[in-house]
């Protein structure tokens, strides 16, 4: 069962009570399956809204493969204990890595930085904005794109967190005034619109980067989806 056709394509996301992130994230799922011509592809969450993940594993039949993709940016308590646990019981369903840190999530995250108005600085400080977790492993995770993002821009660049972890993106964008900065802008590292991208719009930045997964004219980014078919095609060579 190498072929993609013959494979369930879980996208599995955190979920959320705002509206608008719910119909972003729903946009993205159908541009994977623009993506995938003759793929299933289903939704599924860890929390909030449903079905919940592991309901739908349940339901794919043991003929058919399945790959869980998580619609989240860095590992942790979700992909390391509700995703990997709804997968455990069933030896055609497999997890892929979670979406982020990928090249192409460095190219969009750059792209929502040069949407924002306003002339550039030579004073201005970049927070890259990331919703946190007590996992160390999330931890790398971001830090590996802030570095990749970090050799592209012409501005320094710091890490700040909603969560789970110091230092956090108020404190972060505070300490980057301290230092001198003139403009400091808060980069969403956040998929869509909801209570994370919220802290990120609260944390006093100057000028804040809409979520990645959200272009400029209301569309779901069409390389986030591709990032997400990345994953899924990784873990079914990791399969064979």
């Amino acid at each position: 069962m190498s072929d993609a056709s013959a494979t369930t394509l879980i996208a599995c996301s955190h979920g959320t009570r705002f509206a608008d992130g719910r119909a972003v994230v729903s946009a993205l799922v159908a541009e994977v399956v623009r993506l995938l011509p003759g793929t299933r592809v289903l939704p599924a969450f860890v929390d909030v809204e449903e079905p919940a993940v592991a309901d739908v594993v349940a339901d794919v039949p043991v003929d058919q493969r399945a790959i869980i993709v998580p619609l989240l940016l860095s590992r942790g308590f979700h992909t390391s204990v509700d995703i990997a646990r709804a997968a455990a019981p069933y030896p055609h369903v497999r997890a892929a890595l979670p979406l982020g840190p990928h090249p192409l999530l460095a190219d969009v995250l750059i792209s929502r930085l040069a949407e924002l108005e306003g002339e550039p600085l030579r004073g201005t400080h970049v927070v890259l904005a990331a919703s946190g977790s007590a996992n160390p492993v999330a931890v790398t995770d971001v830090e590996a794109l802030a570095e990749t993002v970090r050799e592209r821009l012409p501005w320094p660049l710091t890490v700040g967190y909603a969560a789970g972890v110091t230092p956090h993106i108020a404190d972060a964008v505070a300490a980057a005034r301290a230092a001198g900065a003139e403009r400091v802008i808060a980069a969403s590292y956040v998929l869509a619109p909801g209570h994370f991208a919220s802290l990120v719009a609260a944390s006093g930045a100057d000028a804040v980067s809409a979520p990645l997964a959200l272009t400029p004219d209301g569309r779901a980014e069409p390389r986030v989806a591709r990032v997400i078919v990345d994953r899924f095609h990784e873990a079914m060579r990791a399969a064979s």
